[in-house]
Order: C-alpha cells, then sequence, then structure tokens
C-alpha cells in the first residue's frame, strides 16, 4: 500500500524552501558586515564634510 500525504504540509515545506533560497541569494547579494557597513559610512561623511568645507555661500 501507499502511504498517506498530507499535501498542506507538502505544500507548507515546498514554501519553506523557497523563501530559505530567497533568503539565502538576498544575504549573498545585499547582506555587508557589520565593519563594511561602518567604513562605508564613514567615508561618505568625509565627502560630506569635504563638500561643506568647499561650498560657497552667495548673499542676495
Amino acid at each position: 500500500m501507499t502511504t498517506i500525504a498530507n499535501l498542506n504540509r507538502a505544500r507548507k515545506k515546498k514554501l519553506a524552501a523557497e523563501k530559505k533560497k530567497s533568503a539565502e541569494r538576498n544575504r549573498i547579494k545585499y547582506g555587508q558586515k557589520k565593519v563594511e557597513k561602518e567604513k562605508r559610512k564613514a567615508e561618505k561623511d568625509m565627502h560630506e564634510r569635504l563638500l561643506d568645507a568647499h561650498r560657497r555661500d552667495y548673499e542676495s
């Protein structure tokens, strides 16, 4: 005899596996380490300060 398959359970397992694959791809694509984020933020702040220091003030 064959075993009875619970279709809801099979569907949920399939959906969970797809979500897990998608999450893994997103971690690879968008994930950054904390050190990398801090470095990128520090560089951005430095460039903004540099631009602000060279900004001309026009009085009209």
